[in-house]
């Protein structure tokens, strides 16, 4: 009996050193972004559509039907803001009211969504459409669905843990890029999802520095270089980390484009901007890819 006993142990012994600790940890997969959005690939869309799109007629912002409208006549990314209502649901809103971009009035946060779904969108020109306020989670959905790229602006009273929580729920880490202003916010956001993409404030060599040593993975990072040109030599270095780099020509560079001919658009792609993210999405669209 003892023999037999001895024989059970040493099998036991050698079972345990031969299984893999279970260490309660699942691997991480990593958003299929990360390969994608690469300095040294071409496969990606060039440009960003800025809160949905804006200035549409007929077409307000961070709308489902404006991203389908969008999406229907070009490539692109999408650029959506997200809010929190009161009971605590995540909609699509850029300001802390929804005076200016509804035919109703107050703040997000003191609205149920319920309260919310009582009022219409208007356009940028003030035109009341049949448009309701969506939520994040439908957006997702159909993007998803759709297999649209949605880089995706947290307010300030929003955590990013419950939107990256959304994420994950609808399984939609393939198609969300979380933008980030700071190295305290991206290094929140990559410890909170390190599977996903992120848009990080690189304006410039010190603020890129900053995130070096904030040590969140190079292929981790969409760089957005700000709202103005940068050196040539920025977008280099950028390149030579294999990191995208975005320029928002949204504002003044946009309207320098109006003013002076679309073709400044494709002047700034050979600077070394992958990405424009703008409010003009069918002009710098057909300038740079025509």
């Amino acid at each position: 009996m003892k023999k037999i006993f001895f024989l059970f142990l040493i099998l036991g012994v050698v079972a345990c050193k031969d299984s893999k600790p279970n260490t309660g940890l699942e691997q991480v997969q990593k958003s299929k972004l990360i390969e994608v959005f690469r300095a040294s690939k071409t496969n990606y869309p060039n440009i960003s559509v800025h809160r949905g799109g804006k200035g549409i007629k007929h077409y307000p912002e961070n709308s489902l039907e404006t991203l389908r409208y969008v999406n229907d006549s070009i490539s692109a990314i999408f650029e959506i803001d997200i809010a929190q209502t009161k009971d605590g649901s995540l909609v699509l809103m850029h300001d802390n009211s929804i005076d200016r971009t509804t035919n109703g009035s107050g703040l997000v946060k003191n609205l149920t969504y319920k309260e919310l779904k009582k009022y219409s969108l208007v356009d940028d020109y003030g035109n009341q459409t049949n448009y309701k306020i969506p939520l994040f989670s439908e957006v997702l959905k159909w993007s998803k669905a759709n297999n649209v790229i949605l880089t995706i602006d947290i307010k300030r009273s929003v955590s990013q843990k419950d939107v990256i929580k959304a994420i994950e729920k609808a399984e939609a880490k393939d198609i969300s890029i979380i933008i980030t202003y700071d190295v305290e916010q991206a290094k929140s956001a990559h410890s909170l999802a390190p599977n996903l993409l992120l848009s990080v404030s690189a304006r410039n060599d010190e603020e890129f520095d900053r995130l070096l040593k904030a040590n969140i993975p190079t292929e981790n990072m969409l760089a957005f270089t700000g709202t103005r040109l940068s050196d040539k030599s920025l977008y280099q270095r950028l390149h030579d980390n294999d990191i995208v780099c975005i320029l928002g020509t949204l504002g003044n560079l946009d309207k320098q484009a109006e003013a002076k001919g679309e073709k400044l658009y494709l002047q700034w792609k050979k600077l070394g901007v992958d990405i424009l993210a703008t409010d003009r999405p069918f002009e710098a669209h057909k300038a740079i890819n025509n």
